[in-house]
């Protein structure tokens, strides 16, 4: 299935989030990203309806196995590159910025070749 930047933005942000507090809510979406509440329970309900996100009967919102797999590559393209981009004198936070724009065009084979390149796991 081929999801969006918008909604890999959503999982890598879910699992960012549940790293942090395992009891993820739709308001701490909204407050990752400055996002509306109705604009978060909108993708929420698709993720939903396409299986990448559970919300349980507290609201309380998990990523499912597919949902962790998309998300969990997500951030490691994020992590890799903004590595990448800081060790060719990039500011850190210029570097996680760009990371968040290269990752999801960056097809798999640029991205492995850069990680095994710059030995970066």
């Amino acid at each position: 299935m081929k999801i969006k930047e918008s909604g890999e933005n959503y999982l890598e942000a879910i699992f960012v989030l549940s790293e942090r507090n395992p009891k993820v809510r739709a308001a701490d979406i909204c407050n990752y990203f400055g996002y509306s509440r109705p604009t978060v329970s909108s993708a929420l309900k698709q993720f939903k309806s396409e299986g990448l996100v559970n919300v349980d009967e507290k609201n309380i919102i998990s990523l499912t196995d597919e949902g962790l797999a998309i998300a969990k590559k997500i951030y490691e393209k994020h992590q890799v590159i903004a590595k990448i981009l800081m060790s060719v004198g990039v500011k850190d936070e210029t570097a996680y910025a760009d990371a968040c724009k290269i990752e999801h065009d960056l097809s798999d084979e640029s991205f492995y070749a850069l990680k095994k390149h710059f030995s970066i796991r």
